[in-house]
């Protein structure tokens, strides 16, 4: 090998030697017999630097992944050869290999297993067993071979081709027959062997065990020898807690839901006669996170053998799977009140199906509703910030923390779905305790008391939030905790969390306002002063900025008595003026259009005459103007960029500030005063000063580096599964999704193609075929009509004959049938404005194809409408049925039936 070249493996070698080892690694790669070197050098142990045997084992899995099928049967033999001679050489070795080398050796002899297990290679692992035996280096490496195959085969978050999963599949089948009894009889001889005096390769195997009982005979592990020295690994500290994860995957294994019922059951019996139920006594918060999840997986288990027992009518065995579960309950709540929030975490999932289960029942019991309250108390309780949470410098533990809250969140909604007047009442209680005594209760009791005020807002929800019409019991109770929090000084309280619960739970609940309009000076003052915009945190003033915005856009009707008053008060908030020697303005640039769309919206709406509205409107704008001028006249005599920088965004947010209030000024008069002062008062700035970034040809690269990773980020949300009646999760994908499609459509319709175009054929492909899903499968015309709209776009683009290589087909593939299967969708609702206007773009996206594509698409019409099994004189188009006007269509409402007539074709919805 080239010595000199290997030199540059080293991480303190400099930069050409690097270079030097990266070419040599490349040659040795691309050449057919130089990983023979590799291996000899592998076999032979001629290398000390771990380096240059990580290199020679990397040369190694590049011909097994990439050249495997090419080699000659005595080089796929040296191979076998090459890794029995290194792995025996391990057995007599002092000192094991770095944990790096040892990793990837076996993920080379994954990756040879999986090529050569079905054909050349079916004794693979009889021959690593006959070889390590309970030598302590081999069983290392044995162990980290299973996990390596595991990743290769078994591991769902791994995706694979359709080929390589048919090839898993058969790997699987083949090893249950051959090989795994033999592989389960050596994890317990390992786990017998090592349990006292090697920890970590004990925790190696029962991490091994927890990975492959899934897809295994679970009789092999499931029985009195395995089951028994599993527990007695409960009961060792440095054991116990992969012990409880190795429990899990047993208990989560697929099965009937009597035997699941049975084996829950029989392992519940055995940990609790050793004493492991008894939590209180447990001191080791690891361990019982780990046994938190024990549990829950149990408690799941059960559920969901309940859940189809139920279904087949078996009330007996039904019945006893349902007292299983009640066993568990207590547990549960232990576990859940349990003050170590990862442990609470980690039953959640139980709770949340547990209460599921009782929502189906027909009538709760005693013991049932003892259960809800006692769930109920315990959410309550787990809401609470503690001492430790730091407000002003949020970290991961507090990141954590709101997951854990959004959580129990989860938990309330479906206590509201079990019991609405039990809920209902017992935040009535919690909160009017609290407020009494607000002034002298710690922060954390009165955040949460006006927590559960605001969330039962969801938890009990009122169609466009008319919680105080209706039901008079929970109509009458909000309106007296509302007029509690108002009238008690609670938004005195010092500290940001009370504030923004504060401010947040108003807001909420501005119908109340409607119903008691007395309360609204009180309200505006606490948001006008120190409680609010003028609050020490800028964190409040920002997020009462917006929440002020809301307020006042919902009682507008009810603030003609206060308009000057108010606007005379957030007079100096609305000043233009960047930062100067480093201290910030109170309110943001973003916080401020805010304010002036409040205050736009105030005067608008005002009683007011047209007279008083144009002089409220140009005493809010001219200071903007006289600010702009200024400033524009100053950008020129500044010499730093980033001056220049904090300048030109001030000047712009100033015209965006101008153009909020154009927009909020709805009668003639005062838009076109807005305008005036928009448009011609406040010049201009000139462009390369204030615009640069957002000139294209700068912006495209930008675009193109965050696009797939923004793309994927947003996919990854989409994917997320969500509670099924979930409204307000459905809404949130919903418009996620439209975001999606218009931030798509601003980049097709803007010149930038080229920022889709530079993404590789794979990504492109998984784009487009997003747009093909959003135009077919999802019930929402407006984000159908956008997907047609991109289609028709990049049919423009693409379609002709210097267009995207490989485009056409998409085309015929699968754009030209998405433009006949969105309309014959059952969803596809003709009565609806919006889908007409998405069925006008489906048809100009046929046009497009048409005239990208000439009479190549006629012919394909021709062959392709009669799959849908439409008659032979619709089949018959012409040049002249996909012009514009030859898509005009007549739209005939029966009672059974919806028909869609084009001139080229009838497709009909039963």
């Amino acid at each position: 090998m080239d010595e000199q070249a290997l030199m540059g493996l080293n991480t303190n070698a400099d930069a050409c030697y690097r270079q030097r080892a990266l070419a040599y690694f490349e040659q040795l790669k691309e050449s057919l017999d130089g990983w023979e070197v590799c291996a000899e050098a592998l076999a032979k142990g001629v290398y000390s630097d771990d380096h240059v045997k990580f290199f020679c084992f990397q040369v190694l899995e590049h011909q097994i992944k990439f050249r495997h099928g090419t080699l000659a049967a005595a080089q796929q033999q040296l191979i076998r050869e090459t890794l029995m001679k290194w792995l025996q050489a391990q057995l007599m070795n002092v000192h094991p290999e770095k944990p790096f080398i040892r990793n990837k050796a076996a993920q080379v002899l994954a990756l040879t297993f999986v090529m050569e297990y079905l054909t050349l290679w079916p004794k693979f692992f009889f021959d690593i067993l006959n070889l390590v035996g309970l030598n302590l280096n081999g069983v290392d490496i044995y162990l980290r071979t299973l996990m390596a195959v595991d990743a290769e085969v078994v591991d769902r978050d791994i995706l694979h081709s359709p080929e390589e999963t048919r090839r898993n599949i058969l790997i699987k089948d083949t090893m249950r027959e051959q090989c795994i009894p033999a592989l389960v009889e050596s994890w317990f001889q390992i786990l017998q062997t090592y349990q006292h005096t090697h920890s970590e390769l004990t925790c190696q195997c029962l991490e091994v065990v927890g990975a492959y009982v899934s897809w295994i005979d679970l009789n092999l592990i499931a029985n009195d020898r395995f089951v028994n020295l599993l527990l007695s690994h409960m009961s060792m500290e440095e054991l116990r807690e992969e012990a409880c994860d190795c429990l899990f995957e047993i208990v989560n294994k697929g099965m009937e839901p009597v035997d699941k019922t049975k084996l829950v059951e029989s392992l519940c019996q055995v940990l609790q006669s050793a004493g492991f139920f008894n939590i209180e006594q447990e001191e080791d918060v690891d361990f019982l996170a780990k046994f938190s999840r024990l549990v829950n997986g149990m408690g799941q288990s059960l559920v969901l053998s309940w859940t189809k027992l139920s279904k087949t009518g078996d009330a007996k065995v039904s019945a006893e799977t349902l007292r299983a579960v009640e066993g568990k309950v207590p547990l549960m709540l232990q576990l859940l009140i349990h003050e170590d929030d990862d442990i609470s975490a980690n039953i959640v999932g139980f709770c949340y199906d547990y209460l599921h289960v009782l929502k189906q029942l027909p009538a709760l019991s005693e013991q049932q509703k003892s259960n809800v309250e006692a769930i109920m108390l315990a959410v309550m309780n787990k809401l609470k910030y503690d001492d430790e949470y730091n407000f002003e410098n949020e970290g991961e533990d507090e990141a954590m923390f709101v997951e854990y809250r959004k959580q129990l969140k989860m938990l309330l909604d479906r206590l509201a779905q079990v019991s609405p007047e039990l809920l209902l009442e017992a935040v009535h209680r919690v909160f009017s305790a609290t407020m009494q005594n607000w002034q002298t209760v710690q922060f954390m009791e009165v955040e949460v008391a006006i927590r559960l005020l605001y969330m039962l807002g969801e938890a009990l929800p009122a169609s466009h939030g008319a919680h105080f019409s209706g039901d008079t019991t929970k109509t009458s109770t909000l309106q007296s905790m509302m007029r509690t929090l108002i009238s008690c000084g609670v938004s005195e309280y010092q500290h940001s969390s009370v504030t923004l619960e504060f401010f947040e739970t108003v807001v909420r609940y501005d119908k109340f306002f409607l119903v008691e309009p007395q309360h609204i000076p009180s309200v505006l003052m606490a948001f006008l002063d120190h409680r609010g915009l003028r609050h020490s945190s800028p964190k409040v003033r920002s997020r009462v900025a917006y929440l002020f915005s809301r307020f006042i856009k919902t009682l507008h009707k009810h603030m003609n008595a206060f308009i000057e008053d108010i606007l005379s008060r957030i007079q100096d908030l609305l000043e233009l003026a960047p930062p100067e020697n480093g201290f910030p303005a109170p309110l943001s640039s973003d916080d401020q259009l805010f304010m002036f769309e409040t205050a736009g919206v105030l005067i608008v709406n005002g009683e007011s005459p047209a007279e008083r509205k144009q002089a409220l409107m140009r005493s809010l704008l001219t200071p903007l103007m006289e600010a702009f001028r200024m400033l524009l006249a100053k950008l020129p005599q500044e010499a730093g960029e980033e001056r220049q920088a904090v300048l030109a965004d001030c000047l712009s947010h100033a015209v965006g500030f101008a153009r909020i209030n154009r927009l909020a000024a709805r009668d003639t008069s005062l838009s076109s005063l807005s305008s005036s002062i928009s448009s011609s008062s406040i010049p201009p700035p000139p462009h390369n000063q204030l615009r640069r970034r957002s000139e294209c040809n700068q912006v495209s690269p930008f675009l193109q580096e965050i696009f797939m990773p923004l793309v994927m980020a947003i996919f990854e949300v989409l994917s997320r599964p969500a509670e099924e009646n979930d409204q307000t999760a459905a809404l949130e994908k919903q418009m996620l999704r439209r975001s999606y499609f218009s931030f798509i459509q601003t980049i097709a319709s803007s010149g930038m193609n080229e920022v889709m175009a530079s993404q590789g054929a794979e990504n492109i492909e998984r784009v487009l075929f997003t747009i093909i899903q959003g135009a077919v499968d999802f019930p929402d015309p407006i984000a159908q009509k956008t997907c047609f709209i991109i289609l028709s776009r990049l049919v423009e683009l693409w379609g002709g004959k210097d267009g995207l290589v490989g485009f056409p087909d998409f085309i015929y593939k699968h754009i030209v049938p998405a433009c006949f299967m969105a309309p014959l969708k059952p969803t596809f609702d003709l009565s609806d404005a919006q889908t007409v206007l998405t069925l006008s773009e489906c048809t100009l996206t046929l046009h497009m194809i048409h005239l990208k594509r000439g009479p190549e698409c006629i012919q394909f019409l021709q062959e392709y409408l009669p799959s849908l099994q439409v008659s032979a004189e619709i089949t018959q188009v012409s040049d002249t049925h996909l012009l514009p006007s030859g898509f005009k269509h007549r739209i005939s409402l029966q009672p059974v039936k919806i028909k869609v007539q084009f001139n080229f074709r009838k497709l009909t919805h039963y």
